[in-house]
């Protein structure tokens, strides 16, 4: 029996259920942590530093953060399961926030820069917790499991960005910097997150799946004998396709994002106002997630991947022929670039899951991240450098430009053979079977 799309109709094993519902639960809290740096990184190193060109410092900071704390939690969960390492990753987050507040009560941009590397060991967990919804995912559902995870994000993270004023005025009665006050809730948040994992993500997703798909294999083993059974290799084509989706869009719209609250206040807009624009922005890079993973699953992951190029080119334009003065226009740009984001993370994720045996899945996915999140350095080092030289026009044109590599990519990947759903589908249980 299969499905309208030709994916086997499978569904997902009981244990799903719980895990979908913990891990909704801590990326709701996290996303409030995950907001800080996007919304006042850089207006925080602007002010400490006194430089419009390092204000993409923050952003490239904890970005390389990220990509180190993707390796070590991608090899915590490889070890010991996604439960220790999605913990240690939120605790390790919460104690970067710390350390930004710390840097801002000092005016020490040594400790800020140690303290937002840290930081990102806290946003390299938000995106990582997508790979545990889809573990024991059916293929069939894949995209949708990981879209629930990151649909899970959009409260605290919206929420986050219009709480600037609140938690600025916070910090203030404590002598502490305005612009730190979303660091004091990023502390928070990231340690409720972690606290909830530790003690509630139980069965451990990973350990589980790796468990039944040794559990599929015996039972290969004896219907064939083990010298039958065919080998389950990654499928390195598609993992190298998925991860240059998400490395595309990851650069693109660090980039822009970065440098639009720098650019707004320097045209007479305040933190407010910037707050709301990445507030909508961030909404946008979550909210679809629940249409964006069904997307994925009926229309296809590489349609859904073009179409992420295409969004960001729109994204691209429309930010650098936008009225600096308009913040609906602005808005509208930065809400673009959210989508164009989403469609590329989940068609990403699904993509380079598919081609993974859970066996080799943590470790693989840890460097997948890796990759994002270097890209997402470069972009957030690289955009206020580009500000300076040619303005934000030029930063935005060119980013929504390099986002349309993506539709010549999926275009050479739909030539070769498509990865086999059933090399790489979690094993049924069996009610299923029945």
């Amino acid at each position: 029996m299969t499905a309208r799309n030709g994916a086997p109709a499978t569904r997902d094993i009981p244990e799903q259920r719980r895990i979908l519902a913990v891990l909704v639960f801590s990326q709701i809290l996290s996303g409030a942590g995950l907001a800080a740096g996007i919304t006042v990184g850089a207006l925080l190193a602007e002010e400490m530093l006194g430089s419009t060109g390092l204000a993409g410092l923050p952003s490239a900071l904890f970005t390389a953060g990220s990509a180190l704390g993707a390796v070590a939690i991608g090899r915590i969960c490889r070890r010991w399961g996604r439960r220790p390492g999605l913990a240690l990753g939120y605790g390790a987050g919460a104690l970067g926030s710390l350390g930004v507040v710390a840097a801002a009560a000092v005016d020490s941009a040594p400790l800020l820069f140690l303290g937002l590397l840290v930081y990102g060991a806290g946003t390299a967990t938000n995106l990582m917790a997508r790979y545990a919804g889809a573990d024991l995912a059916s293929p069939a559902r894949r995209g949708r499991a990981v879209s629930t995870v990151l649909f899970a994000t959009t409260l605290g993270a919206v929420v986050g960005p219009n709480l600037v004023t609140l938690t600025g005025r916070l910090a203030h009665s404590w002598g502490i910097p305005r612009l730190a006050g979303p660091f004091i809730l990023a502390t928070a948040a990231f340690g409720a997150a972690a606290i909830v994992l530790a003690i509630l993500l139980r069965p451990d997703p990973l350990r589980l799946a790796q468990a039944l798909a040794e559990k599929a294999a015996q039972a290969a083993d004896g219907a064939l004998g083990a010298e039958d059974r065919p080998a389950q290799p990654p499928q390195r084509g598609r993992v190298v396709m998925g991860t240059l989706v998400m490395v595309l869009t990851q650069l693109v719209m660090i980039a822009i994002m970065t440098m639009t609250p720098v650019h707004m206040r320097a045209h007479g807009h305040g933190t407010q106002e910037a707050g709301f624009v990445i507030a909508l922005h961030v909404g946008a890079m979550f909210l679809p997630s629940p249409l964006t993973g069904l997307l994925v699953d009926r229309v296809g992951r590489l349609w859904t991947a073009a179409a992420s190029g295409v969004t960001l080119l729109a994204a691209g334009v429309l930010a650098a022929t936008a009225s600096p003065h308009s913040v609906p226009a602005l808005a509208a740009a930065l809400m673009l670039l959210g989508l164009g984001w989403n469609f590329g993370l989940v068609s990403g994720t699904a993509i380079v899951t598919d081609a993974l045996p859970p066996a080799n899945r943590a470790a693989a996915q840890g460097l997948v991240d890796v990759g994002i999140a270097v890209a997402g350095a470069a972009g957030g080092a690289s955009s206020g450098l580009i500000v300076v030289a040619g303005g934000f026009p030029t930063l935005a044109l060119s980013g929504g430009i390099l986002a349309l590599a993506i539709v010549p990519l999926v275009a050479w990947a739909a030539r070769r053979p498509a990865a086999t759903v059933s090399a790489t589908a979690a094993p049924r249980t069996e009610t299923e079977r029945a």
